[in-house]
């Protein structure tokens, strides 16, 4: 199933899908587990510089994982070049890797992404990506990590 924006829309209103696994940490655990700066990000709902990361350039194959707790969220065959400075993907790995919420910080309407596993913050989704999703998964490349396809 390809996610639309429609399909975010929903989950954001009305509840997201259930995830495989749940992690739970206490945030000592995940400041002790995570660099300042992951923490900032994944925890306490930060946004990384943009261009900041040469993650941004990448396009080789493999998967890319939550740097707080392993779930695979999105293959690199969804990656493509936005020009925002922040890594984007037109579909997660599977419905259910991601959640979504309302977030009307900064004077605007936008629809948070959270690891749906471990509620690390992502970055946002946008309706103005390629077909045919329709997606734009602007992702902070701090929280996640590039791991090897099988």
């Amino acid at each position: 199933m390809i996610l639309k924006w429609l399909d975010v829309l929903k989950y954001a209103r009305n509840g997201n899908p259930e995830p495989d696994r749940k992690v739970v940490k206490t945030e000592e655990e995940w400041e002790a587990q995570l660099t300042p700066n992951q923490y900032i990000v994944t925890r306490q709902k930060g946004t990384e510089r943009p261009f900041s990361s040469e993650m941004c350039s990448l396009f080789e194959p493999g998967l890319y994982a939550c740097v707080c707790c392993d779930t695979l969220l999105f293959d690199a065959s969804e990656k493509f070049e936005s020009g925002t400075g922040w890594p984007s993907f037109t579909q997660p790995i599977k419905e259910n890797a991601i959640a979504y919420h309302a977030d009307h910080s900064h004077g605007m309407i936008r629809v948070e992404t959270v690891c749906n596993t471990c509620d690390a913050h992502l970055g946002h989704v946008f309706p103005d990506g390629p077909a045919p999703s329709g997606l734009r998964y602007c992702m902070n490349a701090i929280a996640l990590k590039k791991v090897k396809a099988d």
